[in-house]
């Protein structure tokens, strides 16, 4: 049986997670949580799956669950209940775990992970941040370790599908689709007029507020693309971006004889979390998560729109940078993101921001996880700056 550890259990991918390994009926263990602040969700969890470790993001937090916990009936049960980085740590460090579930949100879930990977352990990564912050160290680490990275995001877990199909010398580019986002087919001009709740109603997919308005924005894509390039070892020249809006193809990969391979599937996370805890072998899931051949109608391509959504250029630039500029632009972009849903900003003032945020912050290479954690707290300053607060 495998043991795993989750990092952000309570949010979606993180519950997802939950439902996969229920549905795998005692192939896998629970044995550590970590979460935020959602001390109910956890407390479920906890009473469910009873890991030894289960950790909150602060004392007040952990404190609650503590007292929400001890009035229920235990049966002797009693877990290491731990708060803040340290519990992050602890929640990857054990020697027991064998896969961990990296879904935290932002890069409060980079030093743990990044500790999993200098370990040696699996790493399921559906934290973006991880490697858009911190790429080139995490790889190093990995190299170093034996870590196996398995990417969890439905678009790098569909390239890894599809680099199966061949040995890596005979891939010419890699190809990552994109729904286009709910402004796909709105003029450049109207976009500096669009709210927060248009931008929040994505076509496709249910997410949280942050990915939904990068989704809008391509910026979402822009960090794929990075993520991509460092994941697979692959220059930027060679990983390309196309829109399509059926969401139905996640990735391709093109073969220098002129071949693409497609992975397409429904847009349900369970499957890639089922895929990246099971490699390399391919279980059989629930039969109605399959893809519905009768509803297929059409799918359609396109290229994006670089001018109109330029923060996917500009994932591009920070590629070609190299160093901590991923850093810089993933914390900028929260920052943006952020001021444009408390309404200080309009929405073709993000791109501006996180810019003007790269131009002001020194170019520099980190050598270490604190160094980047440094670095994001100054281009956060920065941002917020910028954006007035």
């Amino acid at each position: 049986m495998k043991r795993l550890a989750v990092l952000g259990s309570t949010g979606s991918i993180g519950r997802n997670t939950a439902q996969v390994v229920r549905e795998m009926e005692g192939q896998v263990e629970i044995a550590a949580l970590a979460a935020g602040r959602n001390v109910e969700e956890l407390l479920k969890q906890t009473l469910e799956f009873r890991p030894e470790i289960v950790s909150l993001a602060d004392e007040q937090s952990r404190d609650r669950f503590w007292e929400q916990l001890s009035g229920t009936n235990l049966n002797g049960y009693r877990p290491e209940a731990l708060c803040g980085p340290e519990g992050n740590l602890a929640v990857t460090s054990g020697s027991g775990i064998d896969i961990v579930m990296s879904a935290a949100v932002g890069v409060a879930g980079l030093e743990a992970t990044f500790q999993a990977v200098c370990l040696g352990k699996r790493v399921a990564l559906a934290n973006k941040e991880v490697l858009v912050a911190a790429g080139e160290l995490v790889m190093d680490a990995a190299r170093d370790s034996g870590s196996e990275l398995l990417p969890v995001d439905s678009e790098h877990n569909a390239v890894h599908q599809c680099l199966r199909g061949g040995p890596r010398k005979e891939v010419s580019k890699l190809i990552l689709t994109a729904s286009g986002g709910p402004f796909r087919t709105v003029s450049k001009n109207e976009l500096a007029n669009v709210t927060a709740a248009q931008a929040l109603n994505h076509p496709t997919w249910k997410m949280g507020n942050r990915i939904t308005i990068d989704s809008a924005t391509l910026m979402n894509k822009g960090f794929e693309v990075i993520e991509a390039c460092h994941l697979f070892d692959f220059p930027a020249k060679q990983v390309d971006v196309v829109v399509h809006p059926q969401s139905i193809v996640h990735a391709l990969v093109e073969f220098q004889d002129g071949s693409v391979i497609a992975q397409l599937a429904p847009a349900d996370m369970k499957m890639p979390i089922r895929y990246a805890l099971t490699y390399p072998e391919r279980q059989a899931g629930p039969g109605d998560r399959k893809l519905r051949w009768d509803s297929v109608r059409q799918l359609e391509f396109e290229p994006p729109d670089y001018e109109k959504f330029p923060l996917l250029a500009l994932a591009y630039e920070v590629l070609d940078a190299g160093g901590a500029a991923g850093c810089v632009l993933n914390a900028a972009d929260e920052v943006a993101v952020q001021a444009f849903l408390d309404g200080k900003i309009r929405f073709t003032a993000i791109g501006d921001v996180v810019k003007n945020t790269l131009d002001q912050m020194p170019h520099r290479r980190a050598t270490s996880v604190a160094e980047i954690l440094e670095i994001d707290i100054e281009a956060r300053s920065v941002a917020g700056r910028l954006t007035g607060r």
